[in-house]
């Protein structure tokens, strides 16, 4: 590349030298401005024929140019590193070899660039440098071209979008995401359930609708395992089931098929004999466990509350009762304690005996218990009835014997106690019943019996 003298001794420094010309022997420091000498022509007068005289050169310009021109000088890139020194005559020879010059980019992209930087620049940092492809090994020029192709190339291997760990070319990810992605969903072909591709495996050993072989070998060869519990249960013909009346006695096995059904129609007369034997055994096993309940519902605190509804309409019922005893009620038994003796009250609300029509009478009775052998007799508990009044300052009835011990009542039941037993036959008026107090609130009396082994009398 040309360049004019003016532009390489622009910035140029000088070293001192020593010049063959006495009239030189000063240090040349100052910068060169000129390119060539310049010629001055003395002052002319014009001839006759109005033609000017050649020019006469001044001798003593050109010998300083030439002075200057031999003068040693640094290369201009001496700041960048360059060594280079010589007569300045012989700087543009230099500078066309000099790795510190700056020449434009070889391909073309605009940028000046040093000739020891050129190589690197061309190959690494050109925005119009061409790349290579890692993968493909396919050229694009321009760095522009480099990068689109980075995000397309078909060989470059990359992860697989739904983290299943795989890396793999890009131009096979699709098919890799559709048929080899561990990530993937894949129907269950049994139940059309959707499962991730890794897990189909473990669902299988659950899936509700995998086929399993019946464990009996029958003609079924496969049952969906849902199934299966009610195929062996009820359809499968290569099963020994017992016969239906198993429960009641009947001892025939048979495959499930013709068989059984002949033995069941053959055997009717059978199953009905064993029907009616289980039959009469449940009827007494339902009888002992009534017994049972009502015993665990058996008052054993030895106080029952007694209450008796409609008291007006039963006292009226027991007026005109036929039979002179009047009409009586029974409570339900209690014990006196949990293996103690056991009781039931009565009540006569007309009166009984001496009572009859003006008295309500009461009396309690010994009933025949289950723990009578281990009891000590006759019965001596004190026994009391309490009529509760009903008002807000109340005013009990209250009446108590002690048995004596001599009394047939309270002697050790029989398996027929005596139907009355022992009480009060006036235990309480009617007249006070209906007009003093509130022993009768909402048609309705409360009556306490108490057994007490203390012997205490109430008064």
């Amino acid at each position: 590349m040309g360049r004019s003298l003016a532009l390489w001794t622009k910035t140029l420094s000088f070293p001192s030298r020593n010049s063959p010309n006495k009239s030189s022997k000063h240090s040349i420091t100052t910068s060169i401005n000129t390119s060539s000498c310049t010629i001055f022509a003395p002052a002319t007068t014009p001839t006759k024929d109005n033609h000017t005289p050649a020019s006469t050169p001044d001798v003593s310009d050109c010998e300083k140019d030439k002075d200057i021109m031999g003068s040693v000088v640094y290369c201009i890139h001496h700041k960048e590193g360059c060594k280079w020194s010589d007569q300045l005559r012989r700087l543009k020879g230099h500078l066309q070899t000099c790795k510190y010059d700056a020449l434009p980019c070889t391909n073309h992209c605009g940028a000046q660039i040093a000739r020891i930087l050129m190589d690197d620049h061309v190959r690494y940092t050109c925005i119009e440098r061409v790349i290579k492809c890692e993968y493909c090994n396919g050229e694009m020029k321009g760095e522009a071209a480099g990068e689109e192709h980075s995000r397309t190339c078909p060989v470059e291997p990359i992860h697989c979008e739904a983290k299943c760990g795989v890396k793999i070319p890009r131009r096979m990810l699709a098919k890799h995401k559709v048929t080899e992605c561990s990530k993937r969903l894949v129907p269950c072909r049994h139940c059309g359930r959707q499962f991730v591709a890794d897990t189909i495996n473990s669902h299988t050993t659950s899936c509700p609708r995998f086929p399993l072989t019946c464990p009996n070998r029958c003609e079924i060869v496969t049952v969906a395992r849902e199934d299966l519990e009610h195929h062996i249960k009820h359809a499968c013909h290569s099963m020994l089931i017992s016969c239906s009346f198993k429960e009641v006695g009947c001892r025939f096995k048979s495959l499930r098929g013709k068989q059984m059904d002949t033995h069941m129609e053959e055997a009717s007369q059978q199953h009905l004999t064993l029907m009616c034997s289980m039959v009469t055994k449940q009827q007494q096993q339902i009888v002992s466990m009534k017994k049972v309940i009502n015993n665990l519902a058996v008052n054993q605190s030895g106080t029952l509350i007694w209450k008796i509804s409609d008291v007006l309409e039963k006292l009226e019922e027991g007026r005109h009762k036929l039979c002179g005893d009047g009409l009586e009620l029974i409570s339900s038994p209690f014990y006196t304690s949990q293996f103690g003796y056991k009781l039931q009250a009565s009540v006569f609300l007309n009166g009984n005996g001496s009572g009859e029509n003006t008295h309500v009478s009461v009396y309690i009775k010994i009933l025949p218990g289950e723990f009578d052998a281990l009891l000590k007799w006759s019965f001596s508990h004190t026994v009391s009835f309490t009529l509760f009044d009903q008002s807000e300052k109340p005013c009990n009835i209250v009446e108590s014997f002690v048995p004596d011990p001599s009394w047939e009542n309270f002697q050790r039941p029989s398996t027929q106690p005596d139907s009355l037993g022992f009480g009060f036959p006036k235990f309480v008026s009617h007249e006070t019943l209906l007009k003093k107090r509130q022993f009768i609130k909402d048609d309705t009396i409360f009556l306490r019996i108490k057994v007490d082994p203390s012997k205490i009398v109430a008064v």
